[in-house]
């Protein structure tokens, strides 16, 4: 007789190399005491289809989808609601033998700002920098959590139009220079953008036009404390970090590859910042 198979998850990546998610996967799976596993897959454009139609005889239960193939695995599966809203998949799981995808970066983006700062969603209007994908998660996690005005600045306003045309009439495209006007009625501030992520410039945003009770929030997770977080800090804000983010969104798959929804801790925060700050 012989011994049952073990499940594992894998990341699809090209590259992969520097991700995380084994991390804290791995301390999931000990903590929960489940036996798993979870590799990196590095699979450049070409050989993804072929690598995601043969997923579950390559032994695998699920995996998650970086950056470039988010949006090509919409294709290659069966998308959820979020996933076909967003545009772009994260996650890939088995159900009733077909394969499925959704986005966990909405939940976690969510999740996190109700970590972070309870009570965020009670403002009227936000403002979003950015219109990628990380943005149209954002834009759509907000909608459906009930945010009245979702203003979208972006330096190519075209693009702001795509969301605003994709979301409806609660999503208001912006000009990146007209983003001083909007900030005094702002009572959350999200960044999408790779803006102040090392070796990029710092986001331009004058914190100290937010109404004083805003939330702010940054998608970016190295450093841990973007310029644009320690800015809002010093005014007494409160804020939202992108690693909260990256440990959130991983809840989702963890729980359908294997069972069991884990808990996003101090003691993996601190794990994650440990590795995050190694030299």
């Amino acid at each position: 007789m012989t011994a049952p198979k073990i499940p594992a998850a894998c990341l699809i990546g090209w590259p992969a190399a520097h991700s995380r998610s084994p991390l804290i996967h791995h301390h999931w799976l000990r903590t929960l005491g489940i036996e798993g596993g979870y590799v990196i897959e590095a699979v450049p454009p070409e050989d993804l289809r072929d690598f995601v139609l043969r997923l579950s005889l390559r032994g695998f239960v699920g995996a998650n989808v970086t950056i470039p193939h988010k949006e090509a695995v919409l294709a290659l599966s069966t998308p959820d609601a979020r996933a076909r809203a967003v545009g772009a998949a994260n996650t890939l799981w088995f159900a009733e033998g077909e394969l499925r995808s959704t986005n966990t970066d909405v939940e976690g983006f969510i999740d996190n700002l109700d970590a972070s700062a309870p009570g965020w969603d009670m403002a009227e209007a936000a403002l979003v920098l950015g219109a990628g994908g990380s943005s149209r998660a954002v834009v759509f996690g907000l909608l459906e959590r009930g945010i009245k005005r979702v203003h979208v600045a972006n330096r190519t306003i075209a693009r702001a139009e795509t969301l605003a045309q994709q979301f409806g009439p609660n999503v208001h495209p912006l000009s990146w220079d007209a983003i001083g006007d909007v900030l005094p009625r702002a009572k959350l501030l999200v960044n999408t953008t790779s803006l102040g992520m090392h070796g990029q410039p710092s986001v331009d945003v004058d914190v100290a036009r937010l109404p004083q009770d805003a939330v702010v929030a940054d998608l970016v997770y190295v450093p841990l404390v973007t310029p644009l977080l320690a800015a809002a800090t010093a005014r007494g804000l409160k804020t939202a970090d992108g690693l909260g983010m990256l440990l959130h969104q991983a809840v989702g798959g963890f729980e359908l590859w294997f069972g069991r929804r884990p808990e996003v801790t101090a003691e993996l925060r601190a794990l994650v910042e440990a590795d995050l700050t190694k030299s």
